[in-house]
């Protein structure tokens, strides 16, 4: 399977509300992924669970898979509503803690991290109010 990765998903402190108010959700990737983050995929899926990949990427360059890819995925395929209060300037919103593999992602590198098969990413959100 060196053609796609499954990635474990939890989001908790009211980002599961952003996300089909699903806690633990798991996604498909490709292990390679175009090196601009593009998340296209099949015309044909509208589903979020869909994991029809064309690998092709318009500019033909390639990159590992990394959690900076990963937040456009999620935006682009299981975020419901209001991206605004998951990202920021292409990437996390400030007051969201993110756990790779239960380790702050800022010791593993940010978004340049490279994902690997099984890993468990982790959204907390400690933005709260009205």
């Amino acid at each position: 399977m060196a053609g796609t990765m499954t990635i474990k998903l939890v989001f908790s402190g009211g980002l599961e509300l952003l996300f089909g108010n699903e806690r633990n959700q798991s996604v498909l990737i490709p292990s390679f992924v175009p090196s601009d983050n593009s998340t296209h995929s099949s015309p044909s899926s509208s589903s979020s669970t869909s994991s029809s990949y064309n690998n092709t990427p318009s500019t033909g360059e390639t990159k590992a898979a990394d959690l900076e890819y990963l937040i456009y995925h999620l935006r682009d395929h299981l975020l419901k509503e209001r991206s605004e209060l998951f990202m920021e300037n292409g990437t996390i919103r400030p007051g969201i803690l993110v756990l790779i593999n239960n380790t702050d992602w800022e010791l593993e590198g940010e978004g340049s991290y490279q994902l690997r098969n099984n890993d468990e990413i982790v959204f907390i959100s400690t933005l709260h109010g009205g």
